[in-house]
């Protein structure tokens, strides 16, 4: 299994969040963000990448994600393989029947409609759900909002499940998120975590790499692809 956090991302040229120079480490200094792309302006990097080869060689068999960037089903990630507990921001959902839909398809227009989050009242004319006619609103989970049930669902059970859990780039301070790793370990999981900075999990894990990911993935995807030709 697979747990990856913003760090992730930065080779892509987005900001994380509570690295070094992350987003809100900065604001908690009193500084303003550093420049950053907008998540339309970013490809997947080599480390999304790694990933995707790893889950067609079927040996990632489940991905958790706390990034909203779209970068992982824009690699090649399957939605079957995919939970992202913080949602995603292309995408809108029903709150009665939980269908999710892009928001062209859905014809959802943030000038006239907001951004359509929880908290914001539902605006006069917004579309409705195409299924059950429901509210849409954001996929996103903004702060104090719950993780969507099914997501967080399925994901406590890969986690209790699996033999090893890959962190990739999360701080592991963002909680009830963080949980998952921790529960793979109580489970008997190893943990291996990627991350430049020091994380909340550090003490726990197996092994614990300061590498960038997208070098590291593509060398041990090498290495697989080695070990799987070579005659036994």
């Amino acid at each position: 299994m697979v747990f990856t956090g913003a760090g992730i991302s930065t080779e892509s040229g987005l900001s994380d969040f509570r690295g070094k120079d992350g987003i809100w480490t900065r604001r908690d200094k009193g500084l303003p963000p550093k420049k950053s792309k907008h998540f339309d302006e970013v490809e997947p990097n080599s480390a999304h990448l790694a990933l995707v080869e790893l889950q067609n060689m079927g040996i990632m068999k489940f991905l958790i994600s706390q990034n909203v960037d779209n970068l992982h089903l824009k690699s090649g990630i399957k939605p079957e393989m995919l939970a992202e507990l913080h949602g995603n921001y292309t995408l809108m959902k029903c709150l009665d029947c939980d269908s999710r839909f892009g928001r062209n398809e859905i014809g959802w227009n943030r000038e006239v409609h907001g951004r359509g989050s929880r908290s914001e009242s539902e605006a006069l004319g917004q579309p409705v759900c195409k299924i059950c006619q429901g509210r849409i609103i954001s996929s996103v989970v903004n702060f104090n909002e719950p993780m969507p049930d099914k997501e967080v669902s399925i994901s406590k059970e890969h986690s209790a499940n699996c033999d090893l859990m890959l962190v990739i780039g999360s701080s592991l301070s963002v909680f009830p998120a963080a949980h998952l790793p921790k529960l793979a370990k109580q489970n008997g999981a190893k943990l291996i975590i990627l991350n430049i900075d020091p994380t909340g999990l550090d003490s726990i894990a197996d092994i614990k790499l300061g590498v960038k990911a997208g070098e590291f993935l593509s060398l041990v995807v090498n290495e697989i692809k080695r070990l799987l030709a070579s005659p036994r």
